[in-house]
């Protein structure tokens, strides 16, 4: 998935303009709409109210669930979390095979899409709204980041901190930010070697 690329190198090339970065977002909801649903699929919660972050990037190992977080999915036991951190990573190939190859997970996305378009236009709209996103973040030791923010009347307000981690989050954060980088490194190398229009 080009997310973990092409945020990084529109961001930087708004900032080269003089436009602030958070305005790009890449999307990262279709991972936490999989995470809740496949925990509320275990644990026969209603995923409506199951709310898992999903943090680092929006491709393999760079999605990053942090079952931790969530009151519902950590009392799934903890032997059957990387199985359930694989799953949430290869969804999209999951739904792909499942359809034989001819489509992919359209509605889903649908979905997410409109998910996060909604929190965007409640924050614009004067109601703060948080969700996982992908953009400018100095959360961790990489430029760019997915985790919650939270959005108001000018977009992107708050970049949160990534919170508490079980030591599996934490070896997997270390495998994601990995794989990330040289991702946002293609993004950042873009940048410097082209324009924005004017």
């Amino acid at each position: 998935n080009p997310v973990n690329s092409v945020v990084p190198a529109m961001a930087e090339l708004y900032k080269k303009k003089g436009l602030d970065p958070l305005k790009i977002v890449g999307i990262t909801t279709l991972d936490v709409v999989r995470a809740n649903k496949f925990v509320g699929g275990i644990t026969g919660k209603n995923p409506n109210y199951i709310n898992v972050p999903v943090i680092g990037g929006h491709a393999g190992t760079t999605i990053m669930p942090v079952f931790s977080q969530d009151k519902v999915a950590a009392t799934i036991d903890a032997e059957k979390i990387p199985d359930l951190d694989k799953r949430v990573q290869d969804a999209g190939t999951e739904v792909v095979n499942a359809k034989d190859g001819k489509g992919s997970a359209t509605l889903s996305m649908a979905y997410a899409g409109a998910r996060l378009g909604k929190a965007v236009l409640a924050g614009l709209a004067g109601k703060r709204r948080v969700e996982c996103a992908y953009c400018k973040s100095d959360v961790t030791d990489l430029p760019y980041f997915a985790q919650k923010v939270a959005f108001g009347e000018t977009g992107i307000t708050k970049v949160f901190p990534i919170g508490e981690l079980n030591d599996y989050e934490k070896k997997r954060l270390e495998e994601a930010k990995t794989q990330l980088k040289t991702e946002i490194d293609t993004g950042l190398k873009y940048a410097e070697d082209n324009e924005l229009a004017a």
